[in-house]
């Protein structure tokens, strides 16, 4: 591989030294006449194209057939390389395309499960409002019933003191001394009795 490196190194650079070379043979082209026209300025072409040709042919035989089957190893490689990469990237576009399309689903999931459980909670407090709404009207009722007895019992207090001042008027307005003295003897009698 390093030879073949070498002999491009060489080639590249060869044409430039057989211009130098044949730059006089150019300039002095004119005086003289033409040797590459002579049958043997001919032939000699002829061999020089021929030992430049199997040079050629045989740096490609030698080092060509080594570089370019490792070449082709190496593009062989990038090949398969490129092959399992591809592979290996519309397995993920086919993952990203099953959960992209499983994630229309899982949002119209989503949004049945937010929907149920808002119809749940609307129905839960609605549920608790009531409730609270038959507390508070039951403690209102069990509030308004005390209160109609205190107040009951409240008249009936009064109208019993107001019955009792009533009767304690009308009494004394009829009392009169005889009667006392009845009601006191009477009073005595009731005692003794009781004592007996």
């Amino acid at each position: 591989m390093k030879s073949f490196r070498r002999f491009l190194t060489f080639s590249s650079g060869a044409p430039l030294i057989f211009f130098f070379m044949a730059l006089p043979v150019i300039a002095a082209e004119g005086a003289k006449p033409d040797p590459a026209e002579s049958p043997t300025g001919l032939i000699f072409r002829w061999l020089n194209f021929l030992i430049v040709f199997g040079g050629i042919a045989y740096l490609i035989a030698k080092y060509g057939g080594t570089f370019f089957r490792g070449n082709a190893k190496a593009i062989g490689a990038s090949i398969q390389e490129a092959t399992t990469a591809k592979a290996e990237a519309e397995r993920e576009l086919h993952e990203v395309e099953t959960k992209i399309e499983r994630l229309d689903h899982d949002v119209a999931e989503m949004r049945e499960e937010a929907r149920r459980n808002w119809a749940a909670e609307s129905e839960r407090l609605y549920a608790s409002g009531q409730a609270e709404i038959e507390k508070i009207a039951h403690a209102a009722r069990e509030e308004l019933a005390a209160s109609e007895r205190a107040a009951q019992h409240e008249v009936r207090e009064i109208a019993a003191s107001m019955a009792v001042e009533r009767a304690a008027a009308l009494v004394s307005s009829m009392m009169n001394t005889e009667i006392r003295a009845r009601m006191f003897q009477s009073f005595l009698s009731e005692l003794g009795r009781g004592a007996n």
